[in-house]
This record gives structure tokens, sequence and C-alpha cells, in this order.
């Protein structure tokens, strides 16, 4: 059937603001952008399509901040956040709470309930963003913009180049987090990757999963949380999305929202520990792990992280995580993936060409939209790697509003000597 327009009619667009650096998105990429950008003197707006910042940190229900980084913004975020038991577990009320606060002391303009959906050119410069919210379409003007929304829909809308998933398309699948109470967490042995597993009187319990969810749910995976008897569930699974689409989204809901009540069954049943358990939260936006790879002025590699190379044009340091591929045809790791058996040790370092996207100027890319590889996105889409990422943007934002200059054109050595003031180091 042949798709129907409709031509809609031409208005005038109110200027919300005017501000030096725009940021999309507040998940730990954009968080970290917007308060860094601000602490370096430039007037700094965030806006944000949900009611609350952190994405997957709080509205996703994250159990932990999984992967690492050593220095820098992620250790001040664990260092305010933390419920001074494991500092990697999240609480995500008291995060909420703590990363308000955190805009609020940096003097960020924080626009919520505001959903970005154009951008403004001016031949290849980006030089503002269309939004719609309660309050209408309204435009958001800056001389530097950062593209924190996960999905680069920004990056997407201005023209920089990218590719979807791995070579063939398939990308990741996508997770509803949730959490059930009622645990007797003294008997419980945690699952925390895909390559560990234990016996019971049932048999193994990763393959009594495989068995007995429905399908393409089938793996166990259970973390610790800061609330006695509160256990997060990383056990939802929907294969063949793609996060760009809202018919995709629609459907990645219903499905893992319609796993909740076996997985629950299957956790009384065979695991011991869980006999009591129930639902009491999930988290209020899927979590989409994989979407747009963007073309920028260097792709970092898988063989970058392994060989734990070190840039000469580094941004982000001493990053370590592993080969985290999510099962692509069905439940569990992917046949490409490394967990808990991942070879290297060392942390690895990503170079600010990264986060310059290819044809577009005064736009940075911050999270897990940067420029990599299939392979190396698996890596370095961590939240602490995406945290320090989003903190070397917005130091790189700031810097090139002061100096008037691209952020093509900025000098590194300046981005990495106030890194360098904040703890990040080779």
């Amino acid at each position: 059937m042949m798709k129907k327009y409709y031509s809609e009619p031409e208005r005038k667009i109110p200027v919300c603001t005017e501000t030096d650096v725009l940021v999309v998105g507040s998940g730990p990429a954009g968080f970290s952008a917007a308060i860094n950008a601000a602490r370096n003197g430039v007037d700094t707006v965030l806006i944000e399509q949900s009611g609350t910042v952190g994405g997957m940190a709080t509205a996703g229900l994250m159990s932990h901040w999984t992967g690492e980084t050593t220095g820098g913004f992620y250790e001040e975020i664990l260092d305010r956040s933390s419920d001074g038991v494991d500092r990697h577990i999240i609480n995500p009320e008291k995060l909420k709470i703590v990363m308000l606060k955190m805009l609020c002391e940096a003097g960020v303009e924080l626009h919520l309930y505001t959903f970005a959906c154009g951008v403004i050119m001016k031949g290849s410069s980006l030089c503002g963003v269309i939004t719609e919210s309660k309050s209408g379409r309204e435009a958001f003007m800056s001389r530097i913009i950062i593209d924190a929304s996960g999905d680069g829909d920004i990056a997407a809308k201005a023209g920089v180049p990218f590719q979807k998933g791995r070579k063939d398309g398939k990308m990741q699948p996508v997770t509803l987090m949730f959490k059930v109470a009622g645990v007797d967490t003294a008997r419980v042995k945690f699952i925390k990757n895909f390559e560990s597993s234990y016996g019971t009187l049932d048999g193994d319990l990763q393959s009594l999963a495989k068995k007995t969810l429905p399908f393409p749910a089938g793996h166990i995976l259970i973390y610790p949380t800061t609330l006695p008897g509160v256990v997060t569930c990383n056990m939802t699974n929907c294969t063949d999305v793609d996060g760009t689409k809202k018919e995709d989204l629609t459907k990645a809901e219903y499905t893992c929202r319609s796993q909740l009540e076996p997985i629950v069954a299957f956790l009384q049943k065979y695991v011991p520990g869980f006999e009591k358990c129930f639902l009491i939260s999930s988290a209020s936006i899927i979590g989409v792990r994989e979407t747009r790879h963007f073309k920028g002025e260097y792709m970092l590699t898988e063989k970058d992280i392994l060989k734990a190379r070190v840039f000469k044009d580094w941004v982000v340091t001493k990053a370590h995580f592993n080969f985290d591929v999510h099962n692509i045809e069905g439940s569990g790791i992917d046949e490409t993936g490394i967990q808990e058996q991942f070879p290297q040790y060392k942390g690895y370092t990503i170079p600010y060409r990264c986060l310059l996207p290819k044809k577009v100027e005064n736009l940075l890319l911050a999270g897990r939209n940067i420029s990599g590889t299939h392979m190396a996105h698996s890596n370095f889409r961590a939240m602490p790697i995406c945290a320090n990422i989003g903190q070397a943007a917005g130091i790189a934002g700031a810097l090139s509003v002061k100096e008037g200059v691209s952020p093509r054109k900025l000098a590194v050595e300046k981005i990495q000597k106030i890194l360098k003031k904040s703890g990040v180091r080779l």
C-alpha cells in the first residue's frame, strides 16, 4: 500500500532558549556531559524525554554499575550515590535525587518531558534542536550540541553516516529489568553472567531456564540490591528489535512484560531462596543495548580493546569490561560474546576522535553512540565508561565555546589537562 502524507502548514516555532552547550539525553553519558560543561563555565541546557534523569541507571532499574573505569567523574557519581554497602550497586531512587541535586548545583538548566524531534542546520553545522512537549513545539538553539540520546537520534537527523548493529544489520536483544521481593538472600547464589550457573536437585539452573522459560527468554541473571529481601533480575528478553522504531519498542514492551509472571514462577519453583518471592517493580523504559553505530574521525575496534591500546588523543582511560554480546537469536550469551573468560584485564583508552562525527560540525557524540564497531560497542556501552565519555564530551563542548572553534579543531591536550585535574590518569 502506498504511504499517504499530510502537508503540515508552515508555522513559526518559538525559541525556548539560546545556550552555549545543549545536551540531549540524561543517561549516565548525558548527565555527565551536562555537569562537566556547566562546571567549565558555560551556559548548559539538558533536555530529557522522560520525567527523570539517569536513563537506564534509574528509570531502567539497572542493577549495578557494570563495567569499570578508574578516576574521573564516574568516581564522583559513586561517591555521591553510594548506600555505603557496595558502591557499585545502584539504589535507583537515591540516584534520581542525587543526580537532580548535582545538576542543580552545577547550574544546568533542565527540561524534562521534552522530546527532541528535529534538528536545525546551517549548511553542515548543527545549530539547534526542535522539541515537542506539553509546552508545544519549540526550538533550542546552541553553539555546541552533545548527542547523548543512546540511539543517536540527533546525529542521525543531522546526517551523520551510520550503520545499525553488526554487519548484517542485526542488533542485540532488549530487556526489561525488574525486581522481586520476599527473597531469602542468605540462601541465594547470585548469577551475574551467562557463563555462571550451579546445579540443583532439578538440574543445572541455566539449562533449566533455557528449557522452561518462554522463548526468547531462557537465562538467569540475578543481582543483589541495597534493600533487604530484594533482588534485581535481568531475565526478560526480546530479539529482532530495532530500538529506533516505535513498532518494535511496543512489541518489546509487550513481549518482555508477558515473560514476567513465568519468570517469577520459575524462580519460585527452581531457585533456592526464591520460594516466596514476588514481583515488586519493573523498569519504566525498555533496555535497548544496540542500535546505530556512527562513523567518526576514528572507529574504535575490538582489537584496540584487546590490545589495551593507548591513544595519543585519549579522553577516557582505564576503561574495562568484556564483550557483552547477548544472543542475537535467543537467550544467553552470543557465540561472539565473552564475559567471565574475557582475556584482557588491562584498561583501554578511548580517543577523542570517536566523539567527533563525520560530516557535521558543532556536534559531539557521547555514550554508546560514539564511533565503534559492533564488538567494541558491546564493551564501551557499559554505564561507567559512558559516564566518563560524557565527562570528556562536556569538557570539549565548553572549551569549544570558550575558544570559538568547532570541536573538530579543538586541541585535545586542553581536554586532557582538565581531565587530569579530575583524577583521570593513563
